[in-house]
């Protein structure tokens, strides 16, 4: 396990780099990622519901399988620790009663307010558009990804945000049901053997406005 942990929030986003090239050698432990996607699954999700779903593509024969439809982000595939698949759940509300009865069992929550906001909160699934759900999804998806990335980052490891991908074929290359697990983006981690490029940023004076 990585031991080395960076606190410092400034150089965590300031450090961090797309990188496409890493250290075959590196490896990382179930136990270490499990944490990382624990701290990542700490992001905000519409109404709790935490649709985002990870799938660890670390085998030499799941990453040979991926490669078939990542043709222009060979390098990554090949040398990274891992490639991890970001999917949105449409089902997410399947999993209501657990996070918010857990809530209630952890002290967190009054079983009565539970109640209520289960009853709204079905009325509310059972009458949303699918296309409202899948943007809500895609949003809640690119939140946990960019906390993917940071937690990474504060564990010493390098990540690149991937969009280059077959994203009609990767549910079902893997398995997974095509129209319930739709795809955000795929993020390879690893150790970089080199620093990397710093990128500019368009000033906030560009991108920002005050009224």
């Amino acid at each position: 396990m990585n031991t080395t942990r960076t606190n410092d929030f400034t150089s965590i986003i300031t450090g961090r780099r797309s990188i496409r090239k890493y250290d075959t050698a590196v490896k990382i432990s179930k136990e270490e990622m499990t944490e990382i996607l624990s701290e990542a699954t700490l992001a905000p999700s519409s109404v709790n519901m935490q649709p985002w779903r990870f799938l660890i593509i670390e085998s030499p024969e799941a990453k040979a399988k991926l490669a078939t439809i990542a043709k222009f982000n060979q390098l990554q595939v090949e040398t990274s620790a891992a490639m991890i698949a970001v999917f949105g759940d449409l089902n997410n509300f399947d999993y209501a009663e657990e996070i918010y009865g857990t809530a209630v069992e952890r002290g967190l929550m009054p079983a009565e307010v539970k109640e209520r906001q289960l009853t709204a909160l079905g009325a509310h699934f059972a009458n949303l558009p699918a296309a409202v759900n899948r943007e809500t999804v895609m949003i809640d998806g690119g939140l946990v990804s960019m906390q993917l990335m940071l937690a990474a980052r504060a564990h010493g490891y390098d990540t690149n945000a991937i969009g280059g991908f077959e994203k009609d074929q990767i549910a079902e290359l893997f398995d997974m049901d095509k129209e319930r697990y739709i795809p955000v983006m795929l993020i390879s981690i690893g150790k970089a053997v080199d620093a990397g490029y710093a990128s500019v940023r368009l000033p906030v004076d560009t991108v920002a406005q005050w009224k």
